[in-house]
Parts: C-alpha cells; sequence; structure tokens
C-alpha cells in the first residue's frame, strides 16, 4: 500500500490537496463501487466474512471529505487492487510551530544516526532533523551504519529500524553498545507490538521503544528523555491516579491488525496483560487452553473463519466453569437495538461501540478487572 499527496493549487493560504491511497488486494467490481460509499454496503455481508471492514468508515470519510470542501472516488478492477482518491480544502499551517524539545539546551550540539531500509523514513528524519536543528547521520541498513561508526563518527542517539535485511536493528543495537564505551542511548523502530520484542530487545541493550508511524513528537519526547530532560510543568500529567490493571489478561479478538494495534496501544499504561486472537476460532483456541488465564474477553462481533457470536456461543458452551462466568464484551460498530441484542443473545455480556473511546473501554476493564 501507497499513500501520495499532491498540491493542486494554493489561493490566499488556503490549499486545494490531493490524496491517493493505492494498494494491490483483491479489487472492488464496478457494481460494488456504486453502493461502496453508503452506510453498511459492503461486498460481503456476514460477520464471518474472510475481508474485514464494518461498512461505516467509507461513508463517514466521504462526509468528512466533503465537509471539508472536496470529493472522493475510486478506481478499482477485480484482481488488481485500487486507487482511492479524494481532495480537500486546508490552510496552510504556520511555519513557526514550536518546538516540542525543551527549551535550555543546545540542540545544535545532539547527534543522531537513523538506520532503517525504508527510504521515506529516513526522508522524515532528516526533515525532522532540519526542523530542531540536530546533527543527523542517515544509513540504509546495518552495513552502512557499521561504515558511518568504523569511521569514528560519535553519535548521542540511534533510532534503529528492528527488522532490515541482513543484519537486524537488535543485533546493530548488541554491536553499538560494545563498540561504545561511553554511555549512548539506543531506540528500537518498529510497527511490530512492543510485547512481542521486549524481552529480546531488552537482552540485547535497547532503552527504549518508538513505534510506527513515527510521530515527530513521539521522537521529540524520546530525545528528552535520553538526555534527562522533563517536559514543561504545564503539560505535565495531572495527580490524578491512572487505572492500572497489572496482574490482569484479557483477550483480544480482532481481525484487523491496526485496530489490534490501537487497543494495546490504549491499555498499555494500565499495564494490563493483552492476548490477541485474529479470529473467532484464534479466540475459543486460546480460551479453551487456558481458561482460568482471563479475566475479560474484547470481541469483535465481524471477522473471518468464525464471527464473535459464534465464538461466544462456543465458549459459552465449553463444559468449564469459567466459561460461563468470563465476561465477554462485544466490538461492532453497528449499535442498532437489533445488533445489540444478537450480542446479548450469543451470550455477551456488553458491547463497545467503534471506533472505540478509551473512556468507555476503562469502564468496562474497571467493571471486570477487580
Amino acid at each position: 500500500m501507497s499513500l501520495g499527496v499532491t498540491l493542486l493549487a494554493e489561493n490566499d493560504s488556503l490549499c486545494r490537496l490531493q490524496f491517493s491511497v493505492t494498494d494491490n488486494g483483491i479489487g472492488i467490481s464496478a457494481e460494488q463501487q456504486t453502493r461502496l460509499f453508503t452506510s453498511f454496503q459492503q461486498a460481503d455481508n456476514s460477520t464471518s466474512r474472510r475481508f474485514g471492514g464494518t461498512g461505516l468508515g467509507l461513508s463517514i470519510s466521504k462526509r468528512i471529505v466533503e465537509l471539508m470542501g472536496g470529493d472522493i472516488r475510486v478506481e478499482s478492477e477485480l484482481g488488481h487492487g485500487s486507487v482511492f482518491t479524494f481532495t480537500i480544502n486546508a490552510e496552510r499551517g504556520k511555519a513557526d510551530h514550536p518546538s516540542l524539545l525543551n527549551p535550555g539546551v543546545n540542540w545544535k550540539n545532539v547527534s543522531i544516526l537513523a538506520v532503517d531500509d525504508d527510504p521515506e523514513t529516513l526522508a522524515y528524519f532528516r526533515e525532522l532533523a532540519l526542523t530542531l536543528g540536530i546533527k543527523l547521520d542517515a544509513a540504509s541498513d546495518a552495513e552502512e551504519a557499521r561504515a558511518i561508526l568504523d569511521r569514528g563518527v560519535l553519535h548521542d542517539i540511534y533510532f534503529l529500524d528492528y527488522k532490515m535485511p541482513g543484519m537486524s536493528g537488535l543485533e546493530l543495537c548488541r554491536t553499538i553498545k560494545d563498540s561504545r564505551a561511553d554511555k549512548t542511548a539506543v531506540a528500537i523502530i518498529s510497527a511490530a507490538d512492543w510485547s512481542s520484542i521486549s524481552e529480546h530487545a531488552k537482552t540485547a541493550g535497547v532503552d527504549r521503544f518508538v513505534s510506527k508511524p513515527l510521530h515527530s513528537s513521539d521522537i521529540e519526547d524520546c530525545i528528552n528523555e535520553f538526555l534527562g530532560n522533563t517536559a514543561p510543568a504545564e503539560e505535565t500529567a495531572s495527580d490524578d491516579e491512572p487505572d492500572n490493571f497489572k496482574g490482569h489478561t484479557i483477550l483480544l479478538a480482532e481481525d484487523v491488525e491496526i485496530n489490534r494495534e490501537i487497543v494495546v496501544a490504549l491499555l498499555e499504561p494500565t499495564e494490563v496483560t493483552v492476548d490477541c486472537a485474529e479470529n473467532g476460532a484464534e479466540a475459543v483456541r486460546l480460551f479453551t487452553e487456558n481458561p482460568e488465564r482471563y479475566d475479560l474477553i474484547l470481541m469483535d462481533v465481524q471477522m473471518p473463519q468464525m464471527d464473535g457470536l459464534e465464538a461466544t456461543r462456543v465458549i459459552r458452551a465449553l463444559d468449564v466453569p469459567e466459561a460461563k462466568t468470563v465476561p465477554i464484551v462485544a466490538l461492532t460498530a453497528n449499535v442498532f437495538r437489533d445488533d445489540v441484542e444478537k450480542c446479548r443473545e450469543a451470550g455477551m455480556n456488553s458491547h463497545l461501540g467503534k471506533p472505540l473511546i478509551l473512556d468507555a473501554l476503562l469502564a468496562e476493564l474497571r467493571k471486570y478487572c477487580v
């Protein structure tokens, strides 16, 4: 998948922008395209369909684009992917956005090495370095990075991609830590779930994890932390105690990877353990293997192989005490009365609408993870 953006026109700082999203997926037939931007219309409407999506996203997108004075369209052919294109009007931002980095430090003395095989990621780091006024070296793989290190170039902070051809980011981290006698800081950048790599990363000497897609605020926060700075007083967190569910485990059944990543990221501050299943059948398997493990199940309704309703029925029918008592909360964009009733009839305790609202999600955890 690729994303492109083009400036079509500009008048008195009002910009006409065109965005295009291209994928090489299954494609969309001409007949399906006529219904694509209508709420709840899908090529496959079953709750156990092979491919994900709620039917709301494109309808909402169309409405947002139109409110911004633009339009949206799709070009597609079955078996040959799709290109979604939309235009919007947006006012040009001010060029003097304040840096999120703390004052009082000469950031021009900070030296960074960014290593990633994705050219767009390196371009992002270069642009950010110019904005912040910091020194940056960039390498497309570990071999190029080692050549820079062999020249005796010293850096304060290293941002290393987790997965690269040849030597991985973790292996490169070990090399850096072994070769630098003085104190240095290494951050791993990746779209992977931190919990799946944290043990190996910590063993390799990684100091911090930054999730992809990258955001300038995350990188700047990371630099601040490495340099021992704290956020300005007006930006510090409140004194309210955050929710903490350490020692509790939930099972998240969700077929869309980005949705799983969002839930895990939202709940990370609570220290709750999250096990993930990509479909209803996998959720049933995980629960069956260890029914005493889970305090709560978050169950997406529409999933491939086995949908959330059927998975709930199967779990409730298991011959173990936990199968009757484990709370199961539906995750669904279909929040009409009939849809909610179907969830309850299947044995679910309650439901959360999509897109998820953090406060509502935390309320369910407070109810069951006690």
